[in-house]
């Protein structure tokens, strides 16, 4: 691809600004477009979109054709993560959600996997097939099977549980009343559409903007395990070939993908089997800070430290990429009382970090600076420093603070309802049920 585009310096670098400015304008306005139009509906829309976008790629002959197309794949895929990530909290309760958040997050790792090995396969298989790079085709299969995803959301998605998807075939009846049920056990009230009162409440609430600072430093922090593509590529033989062939470069970061897949796994379950969220986001910083402090090294004394630092630096990187879900969960166990907040600040968190990210990668990870990058570690190592002292205080603040409120919150929705009748026919027991399991997490 940068051949055929006669690609040079920093213009791959501008691939992911063009995205990230254009996702950044959207997703806002995305998550209150989904208050009002039923997620199976907008999600499934936008997926089919972006889908035939990527097709289009492949017919690119310049990177400003690239460039264009870039802008409107982000103003599409600004809909899926934070919606779904907003879909899980009006469904899931404390002691699921992060599992859930965590699996549908490790998917965009496995989806990173499955295009290493999809390209590898192209490349030895469908090269110069009727005539179009191998790279080319890359984008016409992924278009496709995108498209086709797109189409069974529609289907799939169960929207809210207050307002229930009638194309849902697989949804039986009597969940959606289990699920509304389950939220007001759990002091957390249903879905609502993002009203003017809403907005300029979390326009000043403190916890809008510390989340959204905590999430853009944990983000920023882990970014340098995206390079190891570009660190791979740069290494050379003595005689001055490659080290490894293009099909090597895009393999080997497989094995990274799968550490972070089964890594994400393991933080979100640990956070739901111990109810807990801030100690394994602390853990993830300090893990974190190891292969920030090697490479920091390694970039300034490349000639006397051991090419197996940077591999295992690398490598280890990926330990440290499942924060998000844990960030989000937590988000919605401080705020279960107001759905339209928590909808907004995952918006706003999660735009804020494309608006920075938009200028902030060009500046610190430099492409012509791979792999020697001058600030890129020692930026994320004071990264994690600030993520590990965010987290301290928020779990301060939560539990000196925020609980009391939403015990009496809850305290409020018990004294207020009605018994429901009997249980559900086929409804399993909640470990949340039980007041003794309940604490600040």
């Amino acid at each position: 691809m940068k051949e055929d585009l006669a690609l040079n310096g920093n213009e791959l670098n501008y691939f992911t600004t063009y995205f990230s400015v254009a996702y950044c304008i959207m997703l806002i306005p995305s998550q209150i477009i989904m208050t009002y139009v039923r997620p199976s509906y907008w999600l499934s829309g936008l997926e089919i979109i972006w889908g035939l976008i990527t097709g289009l790629i492949a017919i690119t002959h310049n990177a400003k054709q690239v460039y264009i197309l870039r802008v409107f794949l982000g103003l599409c895929e600004s809909s899926a993560w934070p919606g779904m990530m907003t879909l899980f909290m009006h469904w899931y309760t404390p002691s699921e959600l992060a599992k859930r958040m965590g699996f549908y997050h490790s998917c965009q790792a496995i989806g990173s996997m499955l295009s290493g090995a999809l390209q590898v396969a192209i490349i030895n298989t469908l090269h110069n097939a009727s005539g179009l790079a191998g790279w080319r085709w890359l984008f016409v299969i992924n278009g496709i099977m995108t498209v086709v995803w797109g189409a069974l959301g529609f289907f799939l998605l169960p929207d809210l549980p207050n307002r229930v998807n009638p194309r849902a075939f697989w949804f039986k009846a009597g969940h959606a009343k289990l699920a509304m049920e389950r939220l007001e056990r759990h002091g957390r009230a249903e879905p609502k559409k993002i009203t003017w009162a809403g907005a300029r409440r979390t326009a000043v609430n403190w916890v809008t903007y510390f989340i959204a600072v905590l999430y853009i430093a944990t983000v920023l922090a882990s970014w340098g395990y995206a390079y190891f593509n570009l660190f791979l590529k740069s290494l050379k033989n003595s005689d001055g070939t490659p080290t490894w062939t293009t099909s090597q470069v895009n393999a080997i970061p497989i094995g990274g993908g799968a550490i972070n897949v089964v890594f994400v796994w393991v933080w979100a379950i640990l956070s739901d089997l111990l109810r807990t969220r801030w100690t394994l986001i602390v853990a993830q910083a300090v893990i974190g800070l190891v292969p920030c402090i090697a490479m920091t090294i390694w970039t300034t004394h490349p000639d006397t430290t051991p090419l197996a630092t940077a591999y295992a630096s690398y490598f280890i990187s990926y330990l440290t990429l499942g924060t998000a879900p844990l960030i989000m969960a937590w988000l919605s166990d401080l705020l279960p009382q107001d759905p339209e907040a928590r909808t907004l600040i995952v918006g706003v968190a999660i735009a804020t970090y494309y608006a920075v990210s938009a200028w902030s990668q060009v500046l610190i990870w430099p492409a012509v600076q791979a792999p020697y990058y001058k600030y890129g570690w020692q930026t994320s190592i004071a990264l994690w420093i600030l993520v590990i002292i965010m987290t301290c205080v928020l779990r301060y603040i939560d539990f000196k603070y925020l609980l009391p409120k939403r015990e009496d919150f809850h305290a409020t929705m018990i004294e207020g309802s009605k018994p429901a009748g009997p249980e559900l026919a086929g409804s399993e027991p909640d470990p949340d049920d039980d007041p003794s399991t309940r604490k600040s997490i």
